[in-house]
């Protein structure tokens, strides 16, 4: 299909179908008998000035004349001959014209001709280029170089003359068809229309032009040809009615190989428009029902739905196949009566019949007369498949692997039931390249399944599954992908306990959707946990990931930094409950809202920065005192982007939406959302709420000692004395410890100036944190003593006695905590 010759042929039976034809019938020794109007149209002559005369006279040229002589006699060109020739118009211009000539039969015995004339600049310009196997086309293709078939009518449409081509395509012994109507030679193949349509032209003396009929075959015959035929009127001398001239083109290769291409048409168009295996799977078999088949499945591997590796080599293994299972159903009859499995069920083939045997060979399974008889396949199929059969009068089936890029998807059937007619070479071509089209599809939807389960699985795990806020906050949040169905998409969020009862909170978008912008996110994430631990201020975690984010986009491509893209923006906040300061940072992100006890909403006004990935200024942080009970609103554009209004009339939604004291957090994250998420959906979207809390007076306690040796045993004793007010004495020991090595550190690391001020703080919330800070910008680092060293063991005992410690800056200095665990039941 595709050839440049099916090409010529289909360009030259379309111009056969729709250009009208001077037709002249002549006798044996080439004298007119009969004229038509178009023929009169054409060179101007009437009937009557040309009936009764040689056609020699209408050609111009003595060598026309002279070939069309020798054509006539000679007995090898009999049958058909084409000329392009000038005629000689009434007025005495020339006109440049295509011949052709057909010879005709009679009852008589002798041959007369059928002239068809042709205007040259009527025909198309023909593709030169085009070649088929016999020379119809060989020097220049012209419509009427295919094979014509002719038949004269009189005017009781009794057939007196035909052509060998029409007898060829009726079947019928041409003793059947001369002297005979249409009704008589041929009855019940449509003969009463085509009586019609020429008592018309007989009575109107118009011509009809492109009418599609059959040729006449005899009634025993299983395939027929399809014809497009144009009716003439022919006259005689006295401009009578002599008869009809019928001039037939056979096209029946050109309606199916147009059928053929507008089938595959429609599998572009229909076939593989998700990403859903089985939707496409369906397609491939509501397509071939009924354009190819009255009935049709397509059953896939299992593995193939869940995006996991194809059938390399499938066959047999212990007896059976791989499950499949039946991914695509249709039929011509409601409810596919012929199926024994619904769709989404489980198919379990036998190893020895025709669908894993096209699986095993790789080749096509063509049955066009399928033989139920025992001692078949069927036999070995199971009864209730071969009932299924003869229920249904399956006749004629086609079983075709569905192979992609190596590897077996699954079998594709197609079977004929109440169509009578059986497959043919050409049907299983065109099976074949519609399987092969949906097998692109299958595979690209299996490739992204399993991209998707990765994606998925990778994003699970990216995600917070249980954000808590710890003492300093009560967190809600809602993440809706903007594809809901994969639920993969770019935006992050995160919610990182740091010492001292401070939570982090942290919202960004990543460009891009699915396994790749998991991936981004994920190292993201890796790299913001890092930064949070270190426990630095938020403009410097900022800079600290821009600059990691600018070194893994180099990464990618070394070469082209400047064509890879990794960019993301981001908020992030550290709330601190013992002082309810909040200090935030953002870059390119979108400000947070921040709601007062009461419902008050507002955005601070925070340095916008520039996307992460950019490194282009520096990160600043605010900080901002909040009232207890306050709730911080974390989000992405696709809470309050929509395509007809600017990014401010989604801000004032957004406040309208969050202004709502009287709902709780989990309530107003849901409310917020569905309020404002537009449908569907053009981008991810994420809110995560925080309701802030604060620690009161008697969970904290703080001093400040001088810079002295002396202060240690002071600093012991008020912190034992504290924890046995919070009824913490078992933990007395351990902290004085702590405090005591804690000091001692800060009292060495001072220099001997006993002006600067070392300070002790002491919370209780879900731990117990105890806190030092001194000047100095010495960190402190664990030491691995050997058995003779005198000092050394401090801080690797502060470790054995706590669940965890640090440090971090602080202006002016350095601090260092050290968690210690509460008892279960301690509040």
């Amino acid at each position: 299909m595709g050839s440049s010759a099916e090409t010529a042929v289909s360009e030259a039976q379309t111009a056969v179908e729709t250009v009208c034809p001077a037709i002249a019938l002549l006798d044996a020794q080439g004298t007119v008998v009969g004229w038509s109007q178009a023929a009169q149209r054409l060179v101007g002559y009437s009937a009557a000035e040309v009936v009764g005369r040689s056609a020699d006279v209408l050609l111009v040229a003595a060598d026309d004349r002279a070939k069309a002589s020798q054509a006539a006699q000679e007995s090898t060109l009999r049958g058909r001959w084409s000329h392009l020739a000038q005629v000689r118009h009434r007025d005495g211009r020339s006109i440049d014209v295509h011949l052709c000539v057909s010879s005709l039969s009679g009852q008589d015995g002798r041959d007369w001709w059928v002239v068809c004339a042709t205007d040259k600049a009527l025909l198309p310009a023909w593709p030169a280029q085009a070649t088929v196997a016999e020379p119809l086309l060989a020097t220049r293709p012209m419509p009427s170089r295919l094979p014509i078939g002719v038949v004269i009518w009189d005017t009781h449409l009794r057939c007196v003359r035909v052509n060998d081509t029409q007898g060829s395509w009726d079947g019928i012994p041409l003793a059947q068809l001369l002297d005979r109507r249409p009704t008589e030679a041929a009855p019940g193949t449509g003969a009463e229309t085509l009586e019609a349509v020429m008592h018309q032209v007989l009575e109107s003396g118009d011509p009809a032009m492109d009418v599609d009929c059959h040729a006449f075959l005899p009634a025993h015959a299983r395939s027929n040809r399809t014809l497009t035929a144009s009716f003439v009127r022919l006259d005689d001398a006295q401009g009578r009615a002599l008869g009809v001239c019928t001039v037939s083109v056979d096209v029946t290769d050109c309606r199916r190989v147009r059928e053929r291409l507008a089938i595959l048409g429609e599998a572009s168009r229909r076939i593989g428009t998700t990403l859903d295996v089985m939707q496409t799977a369906q397609e491939l078999a509501a397509l071939a029902v009924p354009f190819l088949a009255d009935y049709a499945t397509v059953d896939l591997a299992e593995s193939v739905p869940l995006g996991e590796e194809p059938l390399a080599c499938p066959g047999p293994q212990d007896g059976h196949i791989p499950v499949f299972r039946r991914a695509g159903l249709a039929s011509i009859h409601p409810g596919t009566p012929e199926s024994l499995f619904a769709r989404g069920e489980p198919v379990f083939l036998p190893p020895t019949s025709p669908f894993t045997g096209v699986l095993r060979s790789g080749k096509s399974h063509f049955e066009p007369m399928l033989d139920t008889s025992a001692g078949t396949w069927l036999d070995h199929h199971g009864a209730a498949w071969a009932e299924k059969i003869r229920e249904h009068a399956m006749h004629s089936l086609m079983v075709l692997p569905i192979h992609a890029r190596g590897a077996a998807l699954g079998v594709a059937v197609f079977a004929r039931t109440k169509d009578p007619r059986p497959f043919e070479e050409d049907d299983l071509v065109l099976a074949e390249e519609l399987v092969s089209w949906a097998a692109l599809a299958l595979d690209n939807a299996r490739q992204h399944a399993r991209e998707h389960s990765a994606a998925l699985a990778l994003q699970r795990l990216l995600h917070p599954h249980r954000p808590t806020g710890g003492s300093a906050a009560d967190v809600a949040w809602r993440y809706l992908p903007a594809d809901g169905h994969h639920r993969i998409g770019g935006d992050w969020f995160d919610v990182i306990q740091l010492p001292s009862a401070r939570v982090a909170l942290v919202v960004g978008d990543v460009v891009g959707h699915g396994i790749n912008a998991a991936a981004t996110i994920g190292q993201l994430r890796t790299a913001m946990h890092t930064l949070a631990d270190m426990d630095m201020p938020p403009d410097e975690v900022l800079s600290r990931l821009d600059e990691q984010v600018v070194r893994l986009t180099e990464a990618e491509d070394p070469r082209h930094p400047a064509t890879t893209s990794m960019a993301a923006t981001c908020l992030y906040a550290v709330y601190d409950p013992v002082t309810r300061y909040c200090t935030m940072a953002r870059a390119g992100h979108r400000p947070p809202a921040v709601i007062d006890p009461y419902g008050h909403v507002t955005f601070p006004e925070l340095p916008p920065g520039a996307p992460l990935g950019l490194g282009l200024v520096p990160f600043e942080s605010v900080t901002s005192e909040l009232a207890e009970g306050s709730v911080l609103a974390l989000y992405t554009d696709g809470l309050i982007e929509a395509r007809d209004q600017d990014i401010s009339a989604g801000m004032n939604r957004l406040r309208a939406a969050l202004a709502r004291p009287d709902l709780t957090l989990d309530d107003l994250c849901s409310s917020t959302v569905d309020t404002l998420r537009a449908e569907p959906p053009s981008d991810d979207v994420t809110l995560l709420l925080a309701r802030t809390r604060s620690l009161s007076a008697d969970q904290v306690a703080s001093w400040q000692f001088p810079s002295d040796p002396a202060v240690v045993s002071r600093a012991r004793t008020l912190a034992a004395r504290q924890l046995t007010q919070w009824g913490l004495e078992h933990l007395v020991e351990s902290t004085e410890l702590i405090v005591s090595e804690l000091f001692t550190n800060a009292i060495i690391h001072s220099d001997g100036n006993s002006d600067r001020m070392i300070g002790l703080r002491l919370i209780r919330h879900d731990m117990l944190t105890c806190e030092v800070s001194d000047a100095s910008q010495c960190h402190p680092l664990v030491q691995h003593p050997r058995t003779t060293d005198e000092h050394g063991r401090g801080l690797f005992l502060v470790t054995q006695l706590s669940r965890r410690w640090g440090t971090r800056r602080i202006p002016g200095g350095k601090l260092i905590w050290v968690d210690q665990q509460l008892p279960a039941g301690v509040p």
